[in-house]
Formats: C-alpha cells, sequence, structure tokens
C-alpha cells in the first residue's frame, strides 16, 4: 500500500512536471497574453496568428490609434535572435527587420532594426532601415521570447518575415553583426506571409515555393518517369516497328528537356536561397551529364536498329 502510494505520487508528480515544461514551451492564439512586464498599449483587443507553424512563431497586433500599431511576437526561447521584418515584396533582401534577443549567459535583453541589403551578414545593416520605432521591449519568459514594440505608420506591410538565429550565438558590440539565420523544418530560410490586418487572418507568402515546386515536379517527370518510359518502350515494344523508334526518340527527348529545366530551377533556387546544398547539387549534375550522354549517343547513332 504504502509502495502504491509513493508510485501515484511519483506519477502525478512527474505528469504535472511534463504539463508545466509543455506549457511553458507553447503558446497559441487561444491562450491569455500574461507578460511580467507592463506595455504601453492594452494586450486584451489585441489580434493573433499562427505565422509560422514549424517554429511555433505567433504575432500579435492591433491598431493603437491612427498612425500607431503595436505588436507582439511570440516564439520559444532557443538561445538566438528572433526576428520579423517588413517587405514590400516578400522577399528578405530591400526590407526592414526587427531583431531581439535575450542573452543565455547573461539575461542582457538587445532590440536593433536592421536593413536587410543581400543575403550575406554584411549586408545585413544594423541601426538602419524604414520603419519608425516609437517603442521596443523583448523579454524571456516560461521559456519563450516576447519581442514587442510599436510602429507610427499609417499602414504596415502586409508581407512579413520571420527568422530564427543560430544557437548559441547573439550579435555583439560593436558591429552587432546578425549572423546568418536557421534553415527551418522544411528547407526554406526564412517564413513570409501575408497578413490581413482588419480580419487577422495569415496565409503563406514563400516567393521560392513555385520555383521549388517546379524544380521537384520537373526531375521528377523528366528523369524519373519520361526518360525510364523511353528506356522501357525501346527494350521491349520493338514488335511494334517503326512506331517504338520514334515513340522512344519523343519521349527520351521530352524527358530530357523536363530534366534539363528543373536542373536550371535548382541553380536559380540556390542562388536566390543562397543555401549550401552541395551533396544535391552534386547528384542533379551527375544525372544531368548521364542525360546528356544519352542525347549525345543519340545523335550519333539515330539508327533505329542501334543497340545503344
Amino acid at each position: 500500500m504504502k509502495a502504491s502510494s509513493i508510485s501515484m505520487v511519483i506519477f502525478f508528480t512527474t505528469l504535472s512536471s511534463l504539463s508545466i515544461l509543455v506549457n511553458s514551451q507553447t503558446d497559441s492564439c487561444s491562450s491569455n497574453l500574461n507578460l511580467n512586464r507592463q506595455l504601453p498599449f492594452d494586450i486584451a483587443s489585441l489580434h493573433c496568428a499562427t505565422v509560422w507553424n514549424a517554429h511555433n512563431y505567433i504575432l500579435r497586433f492591433v491598431q493603437t490609434s491612427q498612425n500607431l500599431w503595436s505588436f507582439v511576437l511570440s516564439a520559444p526561447d532557443a538561445s538566438s535572435y528572433v526576428g520579423i521584418g517588413f517587405s514590400s515584396s516578400g522577399l528578405m533582401v530591400g526590407s526592414s527587420a526587427i531583431v531581439g534577443w535575450v542573452s543565455s549567459t547573461d539575461g542582457s535583453a538587445m532590440i536593433k532594426q536592421y536593413y536587410l541589403g543581400g543575403q550575406t551578414p554584411t549586408q545585413v545593416v544594423p541601426d538602419s532601415g524604414n520603419l519608425n520605432i516609437t517603442y521596443s521591449m523583448i523579454t524571456s519568459q516560461s521559456s519563450r521570447l516576447y519581442l514587442a514594440f510599436q510602429l507610427s505608420i499609417d499602414q504596415p506591410s502586409s508581407r512579413l518575415i520571420y527568422s530564427l538565429g543560430p544557437a548559441g550565438r547573439f550579435p555583439s558590440a560593436p558591429g552587432y553583426q546578425l549572423m546568418e539565420h536557421q534553415i527551418s523544418d522544411d528547407h526554406e530560410l526564412i517564413m513570409s506571409t501575408a497578413m490581413n490586418y482588419v480580419t487577422g487572418a495569415t496565409s503563406n507568402n514563400n516567393p521560392q515555393s513555385g520555383l521549388r515546386k517546379s524544380h521537384g515536379i520537373l526531375n521528377m517527370l523528366g528523369w524519373g518517369i519520361m526518360m525510364i518510359i523511353g528506356a522501357i518502350v525501346a527494350r521491349y515494344c520493338k514488335q511494334w516497328d517503326p512506331i517504338w523508334f520514334y515513340l522512344h526518340t519523343a519521349i527520351q527527348s521530352l524527358g530530357f528537356l523536363l530534366g534539363l529545366a528543373g536542373v536550371i530551377c535548382g541553380f536559380v533556387l540556390e542562388d536566390r536561397l543562397n543555401a549550401d546544398v552541395s551533396t544535391h547539387k552534386g547528384l542533379g549534375i551527375f544525372i544531368l551529364v548521364l542525360g546528356s550522354l544519352q542525347v549525345m549517343v543519340f545523335f550519333a547513332r539515330p539508327d533505329k536498329a542501334s543497340k545503344v
């Protein structure tokens, strides 16, 4: 009986600890915002939206007055900086961002505005940008970062971008250079959304998502389907002469063109994202070389009796 009671105590204590841990690391629009610091605006009237599911980014906002907008960005405290940018195009380059962090070593907090002039750290300029920030604050509470700020503006840009810095690496004096942000779970460097400030609704606005889908679909159709079908036609359909030869030629040519277009999309995507995909890139180039050899053989021996 005594052992059973002890087991029950351990069970409920563990369950309670897990519950506290989970609650401390998550936030949602259904929960109330209870900060341990007073803000100069009414948090009860804030609109709320989940803007980055992969990293549980929650954005709350409200138009406080005619030319004043208030924001609170909530994100897990991963010992890194968090950032929110306002972009006219949905792209990182050319936007102005508010970046904040709380040091995991000494607990010091810092917020800076950056102008994102390019994709390299040297092109990200601190204490520069087009945002008129009238108030800013960042705090770490219950294993989450809360970045609050106010903008003096008639209407903020509806295209917002979000980033997460590398763990344990914070900008430091004197230059406060921003380290390159992390790659998210879906392999995007940043998350971009379109915000409806009237309804509070958001939609993913990733400017490279279409190009990435085209890259994958074209390569799958070209190298993974059409080229294989063309080889099958040449191997098993020779009894339907001469149709098999022209069909084989057409399918192989179409497959090569689709695959080539997919590879070109990949190069463009790599340049825009500035991502390290050396292994993936090497494999793609190898497949392209094999496909090119196949086409060269076709032009060298175009006769239908060829064994190649």
